[in-house]
């Protein structure tokens, strides 16, 4: 018979990763696992809050499924990797191995456990360990999506250090901070950072300042189960320097307030994001000092894909009809790997869509906020249609942004195989879950894999990437920006982008942006003050967590979670 492959992992989040692999040792013994009920109630919560955003029992997620582990593998094998996973890939485990190697992402200590927390967790598993594994269908799969590989370009970019962030903790365990999005204050173009964990730093002759901790100014914030929970976005109103208003996005518990976007009350809700007004009484402080007005909490599934990205079209002035409108990009809330597939791709319901509010309107459902009346829906005559809703058919949409000739681009982060770059109309369908970029994904089925676009596609109407790359050359798009400044001409009419894990840096030109059609990524490489660097190299990590920031000049940034960094490019030349 041949043996089944198992592995673990724990990702920078605390969250546990299992997979199939070779050479599992010893099978487990079932006297081995608690079987008292409120030991298995404690873990059971512990699963939700630490776990659950990334796997199920039945099907693969972030990483793979859970259903028969504990038949897999030995107690003392998973208590000794997640105990130190380190020690274990220097030991040369070959399960290790191949788990790092299949994830591209470290596998930090989740000693933080105690022996009774995580014996909880594993009675919790064995108790739901399904009796036959899914049908895989492989065979029916493509195996390698896209065969063609991206092309290194002679770009080399040039990164000078701007500055280094507090720790997120005091643990010192990577990655070091939870930084995400940098953007800046219209008043007088000054940078803005955010932390996860709650903080919101000014940047102040060029070393952060704390402007803002929502984890004070909000009581029931959380930035549990980790990954993307926390405080997730914020945008300043494009007339801050007058009104003093800028938003932001953030996670609460469950029951925190009454939604205004829900589902049926047998799904598990597992955060509430919450989109908040905040108004300063003076927008040229170091400091924040004002009130604040909730405009819409959304129940998710899970703590993964949530709202993570809020912005105002930079492009638009005064008596634009874009002005002050905010677009929001929210995620599946990873309903489809839970078994919810329903809840996306709807016209009717909020996830997995980018919607376009006016906030300083009322005509919404709960009267706080605007819904503008040239949004694609609103003339509809569907009573159950969300009038919000700008464009739908997305798994994350992590970053929304415009090249300069305003066309709208949403980079959306895939499941298994695809991630994408979106070219957005309002009212189209972009697919999600029943696409994965130019393939078809089956939602009931395996999802792990994508299949072959059906001979006659048009009627089903989606709209495909201008660009996509698929999870041989990374598993997690960053979206980036068209760079607009003017000290750099090597970068005129390019996006650049790159991968959140490798660190790896991509762009396509924006002359072949063109619906319909697949623009060519390009990768490039960077030197950090003149020296032939790699991002891992800088940050000490096979993770390096990446994000890209554009200041009020359009001259771009990068900031590395792995060691909480902030680099601004410089320069650019062409090298063969």
């Amino acid at each position: 018979m041949q043996q089944k492959k198992i592995f673990i992992s724990v990702c920078l989040s605390g969250i546990l990763y299992f997979s199939n692999s070779c050479n599992t040792g010893s099978s487990t013994d079932n006297n081995s696992f608690s079987s008292d009920a409120a030991v298995i109630a404690v873990g059971k919560s512990l699963f939700e809050k630490n776990c659950s955003a990334c796997h199920s029992f039945k099907q693969d997620g972030i990483g793979p499924g859970l259903g028969r582990i504990t038949n897999e593998v030995t107690v003392e094998w998973l208590q000794r990797f997640i105990r130190n996973p380190q020690e274990m890939i220097l030991s040369g485990d070959g399960r290790v191995a191949e788990l790092r190697k299949k994830f591209k992402s470290p596998m930090p200590s989740f000693a933080a456990f105690k022996d009774d927390d995580l014996n909880a967790i594993l009675a919790f598993l064995h108790a739901n360990k399904v009796s036959t594994p899914l049908s895989k269908d492989d065979d029916k799969g493509i195996r390698d999506p896209i065969p063609e590989k991206i092309k290194l370009s002679s770009l080399v970019v040039n990164l000078e250090p701007i500055t280094q962030f507090p720790p997120s903790n005091d643990s010192g365990s990577l990655p070091l901070t939870r930084i995400t999005k940098l953007s800046f204050g219209p008043d007088a173009g000054a940078l803005f950072v955010n932390d996860l964990r709650g903080k919101l730093y000014k940047l102040k002759n060029g070393r952060p300042v704390l402007y803002m901790e929502i984890a004070k100014l909000r009581p029931a914030f959380i930035d549990a189960p980790g990954l993307a929970t926390g405080f997730g976005s914020f945008a300043f109103h494009p007339h801050f320097a007058d009104n003093g208003i800028f938003y932001t996005t953030h996670t609460e518990a469950p029951g925190s307030g009454k939604a205004d976007f829900s589902y049926d009350d047998s799904i598990r809700i597992t955060v509430q994001w919450v989109l908040t007004e905040w108004k300063t009484t003076n927008p040229s402080a170091d400091s924040f000092s004002g009130t604040a007005k909730e405009l819409l909490r959304i129940n998710m599934v899970e703590g993964a894909h949530g709202v993570q990205e809020i912005t105002f079209n930079p492009l638009s002035k005064s008596g634009d009809k874009d002005y002050g409108l905010l677009y929001i990009g929210v995620g599946d809330g990873a309903s489809v790997q839970e078994g919810y597939s329903f809840l996306p791709h709807s016209k009717e319901r909020v996830w997995g869509t980018i919607l376009r509010i006016d906030p300083a309107g009322s005509n919404s459902a709960n009267g706080k906020y605007g819904i503008p009346l040239d949004n694609p829906f609103v003339t509809d005559n569907n009573s159950k249609m969300l009038k919000e809703i700008y464009a739908y058919g997305f798994r994350n949409p992590h970053r929304i942004t415009w090249s300069k000739t305003g066309e709208m681009l949403a980079c959306n982060i895939g499941q298994a195989n695809i991630e994408a770059i979106y070219l957005i109309s309002p009212g189209r369908d972009y697919g999600w879950p029943v696409r994965e970029g130019n393939f078809v994904f089956n939602p009931d089925g395996n999802l792990n894999n994508v299949y072959p676009l059906p001979a006659n596609d048009s009627i089903n109407k989606i709209t495909y990437p201008i660009a996509e790359y698929d999870h041989d050359e990374g598993v997690a798009i960053s979206g980036g920006y068209e760079y607009w400044g003017k000290t750099i001409p090597h970068l005129k009419r390019k996006f650049l982008f790159g991968d959140i894990p490798s660190g790896r840096l991509f762009y396509i030109n924006t002359n072949d942006i063109k619906q319909g059609t697949l623009a060519p990524i390009r990768e490039w490489r960077i030197t950090i003050s003149k020296l032939s660097r790699t991002l891992k190299e800088v940050c000490g990590s096979d993770r390096v967590d990446l994000r890209f920031g554009r200041d009020a000049q359009g001259e771009l940034y990068i900031l590395t979670k792995a060691d909480g960094r902030l680099y601004k490019m410089t320069s650019a030349t062409e090298k063969k």
